[in-house]
């Protein structure tokens, strides 16, 4: 098996202009502080909390045309891997999980994940009954991506990285606003049937901010 060769802030540039188009929920901590950094768009939802639900927010989404796309590392994964029988048994149309495995919890230190050493987070989504399952090293990753994307079906992504990370700002972007960007553009018909109770319960919660 070819060594990884990308730590995740790496894989992630690598991958950008493929997901740009599309509407993606991505990891808590590092993996969206380096999307944001690296392409911020509006269809890009950043998770600010709650580990482990990148993949479960990304399958409610998917009632809409377009592609949806789940970026979550290892150690959230295993966190929540209720999350890999709920996506085999329940997703419809286009869904990509990409977990980035680079063995390690990046936004914590680096300690390393069962991912590491002998969990197959791979063969645990195909015992778990998904039917597209992927495991890519890293510099491969683009054309699988593309592949995946392209299918119309969903698939599971296992990307293998390096272990590694830098230090990066926190995202400055008030949570309210990452929210009413996301729902405009990725669920329109969503937003127009909420936008004045999200927009009254918003501007009541930005108000005690000030």
């Amino acid at each position: 098996e070819a060594p990884a060769t990308n730590d995740p802030i790496e894989t992630l540039k690598d991958l950008a202009p493929i997901i740009r188009d599309h509407i993606v929920v991505c990891n808590i901590g590092l993996p969206s502080q380096e999307l944001h950094l690296i392409d911020d768009q509006p269809t890009n939802f950043y998770m600010l909390g709650t580990m482990g639900l990148s993949s479960s927010i990304g399958l409610v989404w998917l009632a809409q045309d377009k592609p949806v796309i789940s970026i979550d590392g290892d150690g959230s994964v295993l966190t929540n891997l209720g999350t890999l029988p709920t996506i085999a048994n329940n997703a419809t149309g286009n869904y990509t999980l990409l977990i980035i495995d680079n063995g390690s919890y990046g936004s914590t230190g680096d300690q390393p994940t069962y991912a590491g050493r002998k969990t197959s987070l791979a063969a645990v989504a195909t015992a778990c009954g998904c039917d597209n399952v992927v495991e890519v090293q890293d510099k491969d990753l683009g054309p699988v991506l593309r592949a995946a994307i392209d299918s119309d079906d969903m698939t599971i992504i296992v990307c293998k990285c390096d272990s590694g990370n830098i230090k990066l700002p926190v995202i400055t972007l008030d949570p309210v606003v990452i929210k009413h960007r996301f729902m405009k553009l990725s669920r329109p018909d969503m937003w127009s049937a909420a936008a004045h109770i999200h927009s009254a319960y918003d501007a009541r919660r930005l108000a005690k901010r000030r």
